[in-house]
């Protein structure tokens, strides 16, 4: 291993611990910070026990019937929807959870039937132009077989011509 290279394993490594300082620090400096901020406002290091207990005087929260109390009273659909019970609800959503996944299950099916009916065409496709293309390397080869005849002939006659007294162009 060279020097150089050396070299700059080192300062990778040096750049990635860098990083690791400078990424914890920033996950957990603020946290830090406010820990170390509340330590030294009440004189003391900082702990769960040293919180003060909250004191809240919130109004308790307003049910739907307080807000609007006539609210649906007069629509039939959603009289019957309040009264059911939570299991009927569950079961029903656990229906349409069913009836969901049956239509992905359909739709999912019909796209694996249509994917197979077009590479079974592709495939098709693909062999047509195989046997094409072998029917035109068959031509191509009796062609080029033709032409060396054509050739030997060629200069067999020419040869004759020569001995004959032709004097070629």
């Amino acid at each position: 291993m060279s020097n150089g290279s050396r070299r700059s394993g080192a300062c990778v490594r040096c750049c990635l611990v860098a990083f690791a300082v400078a990424s914890a620090l920033y996950v957990s400096g603020p946290a830090l910070y406010w820990r170390l901020k509340r330590g030294v406002k009440d004189g003391s290091p900082a702990s769960p026990s040293s919180c003060l207990p909250c004191v809240c005087d919130c109004p308790p929260p307003l049910s739907l019937q307080k807000i609007a109390p006539d609210c649906g009273k007069h629509d039939p659909d959603l009289n019957r929807e309040m009264e059911k019970q939570f299991v009927d609800l569950l079961t029903e959503e656990l229906k349409l959870q069913a009836a969901v996944a049956e239509a992905h299950n359909h739709h999912m099916n019909y796209t694996l039937v249509e994917a197979r009916r077009l590479a079974s065409q592709y495939q098709k496709e693909a062999e047509k132009c195989n046997a094409a293309t072998e029917t035109c390397e068959e031509a191509r080869e009796r062609a080029e077989a033709s032409l060396i005849r054509e050739k030997k002939v060629t200069l067999m006659w020419e040869h004759r011509a020569r001995q004959l007294g032709w004097q070629g162009e």
